[in-house]
């Protein structure tokens, strides 16, 4: 393991291609404006995603134990935006609606890897607020500006439709990315 590398692993939905393409114009916004932005991170691994599954380690599971309870794609509707955490830094995400076959989704995957007292606090169930992260530490001042960025990139009005097309796995660790169901 390399000494620098976090030692976590996720579980994720990535997106159609329509909506991580609009995602990623907004990235590109809040960077090109100088604020924080999911766009900075280059490696090929950062794409647009929902965290269902954080914890140190995951083990192994077979695609048949995979596909008795993950079906794609799956629906989505993302939201407004929101903001996570204190302080002079915020995260800024765009929520996404907790539909029940998300929810289900969501508590099978935990079922599934079983409860080890591990899963970082904001991914366990009952305690999960879906989202997509547009930008890590933006400053409490400049939200207003990220705000409006996002509001001239929107997309048109009642168009917050997607699909999650892939499960894929994320290892910090190792920086590895494993699709796991499409």
């Amino acid at each position: 393991m390399h000494p620098t590398r976090t030692p976590v692993v996720s579980l994720e939905l990535l997106l159609d291609a329509t909506t991580e393409s609009h995602l990623r114009a907004q990235w590109t916004a809040l960077a090109e404006a100088g604020l924080s932005s999911m766009g900075a991170h280059t490696a090929p691994s950062n794409r647009p995603h929902v965290t269902l599954v954080v914890r140190p380690q995951i083990r192994a599971m077979s695609r048949a134990e995979l596909d008795a309870v993950v079906t794609l794609p799956l629906a989505l509707e993302i939201g407004d935006p929101v903001l996570f955490g204190s302080g002079d830094r915020r995260v800024l995400a765009r929520s996404v609606t907790p539909s029940a076959a998300l929810l289900e989704l969501h508590a099978a995957l935990h079922a599934l890897v079983g409860n080890d007292g591990t899963d970082a606090a904001h991914t366990r169930p009952g305690e999960w607020t879906p989202h997509l992260t547009l930008a890590r530490r933006l400053r409490a001042d400049d939200l207003p500006r990220a705000l409006r960025i996002l509001d001239e990139t929107a997309r048109p009005e009642g168009s917050g439709h997607a699909e999650a097309t892939v499960l894929r796995r994320w290892d910090a660790a190792s920086a590895t990315v494993t699709d796991l169901v499409d």
